[in-house]
């Protein structure tokens, strides 16, 4: 474990206030949640909780059949990273940080599709997404489900868009639930 060298105290309401360095190096964000593990030794840690992170292989197995589905690759992200990949590209994607203007795009809480022109498409690695699906839970974003393409794939088709948005209130129905 690395030290920081900083200390902070507990108010009489048993908070701590997690320094703004640490929170902005570890894209910790107002509303995060905060998973606590006790050590043996005694020590306490705070990790990142990502609830789509912890649906795992069940997310894996939801986007390679959407995949096959709709015929083109699926991913599934939380707010930071692809957790789960499926169809063209999926070895390049799986578990890549996500690009800053994808969270931006996500945090409109709206469904998204590319421009036509492909040079103002969101970079993805090297793909480009064609469509994002927010993943909304009791009001909060916890990722998306996206389709990934080329630069000269053409926009997904309505029925495959209407598929990815449905795909994203089932993912955030299950983790409702």
């Amino acid at each position: 474990m690395k030290a920081t060298g900083i200390v902070r105290r507990i108010d009489e309401l048993g908070r701590v206030v997690i320094p703004k360095e640490i929170r902005r190096v570890q894209h910790i964000r107002s509303g995060d949640s905060l998973e606590i593990f006790m050590e043996e030794n005694g020590e306490v840690v705070f990790k990142k909780y990502s609830p789509l992170a912890e649906l795992g292989e069940p997310a894996a197995v939801y986007a390679d059949v959407l995949a096959r589905r709709l015929g083109c690759g699926v991913l599934v992200c939380d707010r930071e990273h692809i957790v789960a990949a499926a169809g063209a590209g999926k070895n390049e994607l799986l578990h890549r940080e996500l690009p800053p203007e994808l969270d931006r795009l996500l945090k409109k809480r709206r469904l998204y599709t590319a421009p036509t022109t492909p040079d103002r498409r969101i970079r993805l690695g090297g793909r480009w997404l064609l469509c994002a699906a927010p993943i909304l839970v009791h009001g909060d974003i916890e990722g998306g489900v996206l389709l990934p393409g080329s630069a000269r794939d053409p926009l997904p088709e309505a029925e495959v868009i209407r598929a990815a948005a449905t795909a994203a209130e089932f993912l955030a129905r299950w983790m409702e639930e």
